[in-house]
């Protein structure tokens, strides 16, 4: 297992959390760089057993109210893979133990556990409501993603900065303020929506700080984009979302959003052919 600790987030509070701190004494979640887009076939969990059903009940006697998804066998160390809420964790046979981090195939360089996390997490990005999000087109807009964002958040200001070296997309942002760590952020994001020209507004607002003339009292998506975040388990800004439904959370930078576009155009087009 290797340890990262929680940066390039702002993080909205999650039972998992609460779990995990109890549990591990602090320990913090992260979500580590992608090392390769193909996952060996051995490689995968194998089908839920009777045996994982048990370490399923032990679990939920252990952390009552914890929504367990899913747990299956892994074929390294004995372990079972848990979804815990949005996340996976390992734990053994007895769920004595839970280990938080991720587990790496040193052959491949492959993060396995964020490759199958972004799997069972991906969403379907034809029903995503864009017409709640801020439009930015650069270049050909060819290609598309989603942000959910925070005007108040560091990172989300960074992302900005990242996004600066990226041509030829289309970007729909999610106003998405955390309301227990940036108690402004609604006010400014419902500014920055009421403004005659949102897309300006937003990256004014990121480029100098200056905030529309308004008094943000328009009919605007917030609350409803804060229920769109809670379905698809956003629980950060900022989190990206790509054409082919995987999230990725965190301010990456420009080469890997890069990176993601175009794993995510072929991941697509993939998904599109298995359907016919």
């Amino acid at each position: 297992m290797m340890f990262q600790s929680l940066a390039n987030l702002s993080v909205r509070p999650v039972l998992l959390a609460a779990f995990t701190a109890a549990a591990l004494a602090g320990a913090t979640l992260s979500t580590p760089v992608r090392a390769a887009d193909k996952v060996d076939k051995a490689e995968k969990p194998a089908l839920t057993t009777a045996e994982a059903a048990t370490v399923r009940k032990v679990l939920e006697q252990k952390f009552p109210g914890a929504e367990v998804r899913g747990i299956a066998k892994t074929p390294y160390f004995g372990l079972y893979e848990v979804q815990f809420d949005d996340r996976i964790i390992y734990t053994d046979a007895k769920a004595k133990y839970l280990l938080v981090g991720s587990v790496y195939d040193t052959e491949s360089k492959m993060n396995l556990t964020e490759d199958r996390q972004r799997k069972l997490n991906r969403v379907d990005f034809a029903t995503l409501p864009l017409d709640m999000a801020i439009k930015r087109v650069k270049g050909t807009g060819e290609r598309t993603f989603v942000i959910f964002s925070d005007a108040d958040c560091p990172f989300c200001a960074k992302l900005e900065q990242e996004l600066k070296g990226v041509d030829n997309v289309t970007i729909y942002t999610f106003l998405f303020p955390i309301d227990s760590l940036h108690p402004d952020s609604a006010r400014k994001s419902r500014m920055i929506w009421c403004s005659a020209d949102p897309t300006k507004a937003w990256d004014a607002y990121f480029d100098s700080g200056a905030l529309p003339d308004n008094k943000g009292d328009c009919d605007n998506p917030i609350a409803k984009t804060a229920e769109l975040g809670a379905k698809f388990k956003v629980n950060a800004t900022p989190t990206l979302v790509f054409a082919d439904g995987s999230v990725v959370p965190g301010a990456i930078p420009t080469q890997r959003i890069e990176a993601e576009l175009k794993s995510a155009d072929d991941e697509a087009k993939k998904l599109a052919a298995a359907k016919k």
